[in-house]
């Protein structure tokens, strides 16, 4: 079967792309050998073909994390097509190659394409963090100039958000004022939330506790959110009466953190499991029913409200999706900073959580995850995750479900790969659990266990595989308990 691959795969480069079926039957080799991570030399080769090709076999060598990868790479990252240089540099990213990092840096300062300067300064971040020794000031400081004056405000807020790997550094002092800066000087919410994250992930003891103190008051909900978590990494005393008033803020996503943060600064340990919900908190209103556009399939349908307070079922037989006949969505042509950031044009499918607190439509992007897609989609029409429970959830953190042992210890006796992407882990996304060893997630330990952030959580955007976001329904996620359950999962019309 790999002899025959290998020989239609050499047949169609030597005899160019003119019809949709050899395309087709190309991007499927090349997803057989990311899938089982390998590195073939007509993989290396596509990277010449035209540019829906050549991007994708970029993405596919550097989720293989093969070293051997980073050499033909490193050879393209002047390619002619945007779409193909954002997803090499971004593939070098992946393989966290250092000896690409200087022509990284010129392509984040001076690439005329948004989505060429998004991918660079993902890469460099990645580089970065995997490879101390090109963690320089050179790096940092390459980041903080595109934060500060990129042209477009994605860009400018990924920048920011990849300053974690300098936090130990004779530089971090210098790098939170400039991020105070940011916050003060940028227009932009989406930038001013992302260098508001990044003070408190990295850098909230060198932050101003002045400064943090006016920000509890900024009009931007996710700023306030982000200061009241760095203020909970404050030790000092005066940072109580600053959060206190916060937990009678108008957003209940900054009166969770606000009493997560004042459990922090009394030394109380934080909330693992939400059973029950704070006292005064003004949760959002759970909305009616579906729309017409958000009913099931026809035929496959049918309530059972006694799901959700029956014992867990034993867990259905089940087995990984095979990559020959993964949906392998649209092509990724990304030409701007928000293509690599967001799924690309058209119709997508769509799945519909019937939960014991309300409805919630997700959609899933297969463009950038076909072998989570493929699995998400197999296990919801086997009925897997029907009466689920929700079994974590963490307050404005993450909700997740998808094992139907109800403990977080089940899984489906499989695993399958991780496909990392550049979707950023903002509020409402859905991505892949994965199992952890020595404290740090376990790369293609992925199964069935799939989580929905409450708000950003970019500091899992490097391990953890997003593949959809919610349509519509969030406000259901905020009224989970871990009482509540999956009553149904079924597929809904494509949008």
């Amino acid at each position: 079967m790999k002899l025959a691959v290998l020989l239609l795969y050499a047949a169609l480069l030597g005899g160019g792309w003119q019809a949709t079926s050899a395309d087709e039957d190309t991007l499927r080799a090349i997803e057989i050998d990311e899938f089982h991570r390998t590195i073939e030399p007509v993989l290396v080769a596509s990277l010449d073909a035209e540019p829906r090709i050549a991007a994708r076999a970029a993405l596919a060598i550097g989720r293989t994390k093969r070293s051997e990868g980073a050499a033909p790479l490193r050879a393209h990252l002047a390619a002619a097509d945007p779409s193909v240089r954002a997803l090499v540099t971004y593939g070098l990213g992946l393989l966290g190659d250092g000896a690409s990092a200087p022509q990284i840096r010129a392509l984040a300062r001076s690439d005329p394409n948004s989505a060429v300067r998004y991918a660079a300064v993902d890469a460099l971040g990645r580089i970065a963090a995997a490879n101390p020794p090109a963690a320089t000031p050179d790096v940092a400081w390459t980041l903080l100039a595109v934060a500060r004056s990129d042209a477009d405000p994605v860009v400018r807020g990924h920048a920011a958000a990849q300053l974690d790997a300098f936090t130990k550094s004779e530089e971090a002092p210098r790098i939170a004022a400039a991020l105070e800066q940011i916050e003060i000087r940028e227009r932009d919410s989406g930038v001013r939330w992302h260098a508001a994250w990044m003070l408190f992930r990295g850098y909230a003891k060198f932050a101003g506790f002045g400064f943090l103190t006016r920000e509890t008051h900024d009009r931007d909900e996710l700023v306030r959110v982000e200061t009241v978590r760095a203020l909970g990494r404050r030790k000092e005393l005066a940072a109580i009466a600053v959060v206190r008033p916060l937990l009678h803020d108008p957003s209940w996503h900054v009166q969770l953190e606000a009493g997560e943060a004042l459990r922090r600064l009394m030394l109380e340990p934080p909330t693992q499991h939400l059973k029950v919900f704070p006292a005064g908190l003004h949760r959002p209103d759970v909305h009616a029913p579906p729309s017409t556009s958000e009913v099931p399939l026809p035929g496959t349908y049918e309530p059972n409200r006694a799901v959700a307070t029956a014992l867990p079922a034993a867990a259905p037989k089940a087995a990984a999706p095979e990559p020959q006949g993964f949906a392998l969505g649209g092509p990724l042509l990304p030409r701007t900073a928000s293509d690599l950031d967001g799924p690309t044009a058209g119709p997508h499918p769509r799945v519909l959580l019937r939960t014991t607190a309300g409805d919630v439509v997700v959609r899933l992007y297969p463009e950038w995850a076909p072998s989570t897609v493929a699995n998400f989609l197999a296990r919801v029409d086997d009925g897997y995750f029907d009466g689920n429970r929700w079994f974590r959830i963490v307050p404005d953190f993450v909700v997740q479900t998808g094992d139907p042992t109800n403990t977080g210890a089940g899984d489906p006796g499989y695993t399958i790969p991780a496909e990392e992407n550049p979707i950023e882990q903002r509020t409402g996304v859905i991505a892949m659990g994965l199992d952890y060893e020595n404290g740090a997630a376990k790369r293609d330990s992925a199964g069935t266990q799939f989580y929905v952030t409450l708000s950003p959580q970019l500091h899992l955007d490097r391990a953890f595989t997003v593949f959809g976001e919610i349509e519509s329904g969030f406000n259901v996620l905020a009224n989970l308990l871990e009482s509540d359950k999956i009553e149904s999962a079924k597929q809904i019309a494509a949008d």
